[in-house]
């Protein structure tokens, strides 16, 4: 099915010009001719853009505005599986509507007039990743309880934890200073429908300031859990231990926080955030926060002229973190989290896929989370085993010798110029597939599927992974990339690589220094612990 074209996208729809008009709107699946919830944009031949409102009792309508400067603005509206209405002032329109990662936008280009005019916008799913096996979810939420429901129906997001616990300061606790507008909600899973669901109880500590004082740690979330906590950090060991006892799972928010890597072997993280908050469905803004945590040189970062990240390297910074903490021997799953809610960009923009054999069911879908049976993606959709077994696997390979995992699947992608696959063991690209997709024209849609089969040979303890990127139509970068699968061979440890860990030192030697006369004994001592995890794996590395 390589580059398969579709000729559907662009609508072009008028009235008759005057004063002011309507514009009444369903979104309809084009397989079924069913109303379906999607995120919708208008907007005016001037750049302003318009909400729009239920046209119907039954109907919901949720508003959603948030920006950043003049190119990363994000101005929709989620609507349920209704008819819309808004009222416009006479001109021309550009009416785009959007639903998750599986169906092609559409596009309609309307002139409008006196009166109303009413359109059904059609949807065409590309690819069913349920009917794969593969259901999503968004793992840092910041939307409100109300508007969940229609936004992951308008998203097609199976799984939302929305972080209804948030605390800024060292001193806070959940359940005194919540800086989340409510209450945290009960433990109990809500269901939209079969295959829809929001967890409703998770926590982000974001620690800003210290006792009131602005000095930056960073954030960590816990996901899952079933009360609030009574804890403030640091020290993060009781909250960690207390995470554990509640069946939570732990999920680093962002790599160059500058707490992250003490988290790392203090808390023994589950998650590492692959596809983060600072990738955006408009412009990236964050070329300079915390580029001092980069070495351009030892993860091969092309930097902007300032020093700063462009998105490609924000992007392959963070791909070469997760390498460097998996080959320290940290075997953490990758997540997808947008912030949406906070930061210009729909919900479910990067998301995670989990794998499950037998149908959507919630408890099984954290399961696969956690033991990274999984990829995330800002677009593509990276299907991959490794000797026949699902990323998260762990083969054992005996005493000696070599190990043999073939690797076998495909890419597809919607809407790309190009794409490269890459095969990545222990942090080296060991193998790389690549070429450019013909067959997408103005107004067209094109599906791409790249099969592949890449036999892998080991003889040593090694982490196996892949990753695919690729350009979309306006040329910006996006990616997939699966969980790991890890080889353990007897006798023939992981070796992590010496510079990344004396990066690592670097860093924690750095912080501690920052920290003195700030933060307690107890607290720094957490910084020690790990300066002495990392320091003990210098003998091994190579």
């Amino acid at each position: 099915m390589r580059n398969t074209v579709f000729a559907l996208g662009v609508l072009m729809l008028s009235g008759v010009p005057a004063g002011a008009g309507e514009l009444r709107g369903t979104v309809i699946d084009l397989a079924t001719g069913k109303a379906v919830a999607a995120r919708v944009y208008v907007e005016g031949a001037d750049g302003e853009f318009y909400h729009v409102e239920a046209a119907s009792e039954d109907g919901e309508a949720v508003p959603y505005e948030k920006k950043r400067g003049e190119g990363s603005v994000e101005v929709h509206t989620c609507v349920s599986a209704h008819p819309f209405v808004v009222e416009l002032p006479a001109g021309e329109y550009e009416i785009t509507v959007e639903r998750g990662k599986e169906y092609f936008p559409t596009v309609a280009r309307v002139t409008l007039g006196d009166g109303s005019m009413t359109a059904q916008l059609p949807l065409q799913r590309w690819i069913d990743m349920g009917e794969r096996g593969w259901f999503s979810g968004d793992t840092h939420v910041h939307r409100t309880m109300a508007e969940l429901p229609t936004v992951i129906m308008a998203e097609d997001l199976n799984v939302a934890l929305p972080l209804t616990a948030w605390v800024t300061d060292s001193e806070h606790r959940p359940t005194t200073d919540n800086k989340s507008p409510v209450l945290v909600p009960p433990a109990r899973l809500i269901e939209v429908d079969g295959t829809h669901v929001i967890w409703p109880v998770n926590t982000e500590y974001e620690i800003f300031s210290v006792a009131g004082e602005r000095h930056v740690l960073g954030a960590i979330f816990v996901l899952h859990h079933r009360e609030a906590f009574d804890l403030s950090v640091p020290p993060v060991g009781p909250l960690a231990a207390a995470a554990r006892a509640q069946g939570a799972v732990l999920d680093l928010d962002k790599h160059n926080w500058p707490w992250s890597v003490m988290l790392l072997p203090v808390m023994d993280v589950d998650l590492f955030e692959l596809t983060n908050n600072h990738i955006w469905r408009t412009e990236f803004m964050f070329s300079d926060w915390n580029a001092e945590y980069a070495d351009a040189e030892l993860f091969g970062l092309e930097m902007n002229e300032t020093g700063g990240f462009t998105e490609e390297a924000w992007i392959r910074f963070g791909m070469q973190m997760y390498y460097a903490v998996l080959s320290c021997g940290f075997r953490m799953a990758p997540s997808a989290g947008t912030a949406s809610g906070v930061h210009p960009v729909p919900l479910g923009f990067g998301r995670v896929y989990v794998h499950l054999e037998d149908g959507f069911d919630f408890e099984r879908w954290m399961e696969g989370l956690k033991a990274g049976r999984s990829f995330v993606t800002t677009g593509p959709m990276l299907e991959v085993e490794f000797l026949g077994e699902q990323a998260g696997h762990v083969f054992e390979g005996g005493v000696g010798g070599v190990v043999e995992v073939p690797v076998a699947g495909q890419l597809l992608a919607a809407n790309v110029r190009d794409y490269r696959i890459e095969v990545i063991v222990n942090g080296t690209v060991r193998e790389v597939m690549e070429g450019e997709v013909q067959g997408l024209g103005d107004g067209e849609h094109a599906v791409m599927q790249e099969r592949f089969t890449v036999p892998v040979a080991v003889a040593e303890s090694s982490w196996i992974a892949l990753a695919a990127y690729v350009h979309d139509a306006e040329g910006r970068l996006r990616f997939a990339h699966t969980g790991p699968v890890y080889v353990d061979v007897a006798g023939k440890p992981l070796r992590a690589k010496r510079a990344e860990v004396a990066y690592f030192v670097k860093r924690l030697e750095d912080e501690i220094a920052r920290h003195e006369g700030v933060l307690s004994a107890a607290a720094l001592g957490e910084y020690e612990e790990a300066l002495g995890y990392f320091r003990g794996l210098m003998e091994g590395a190579r």
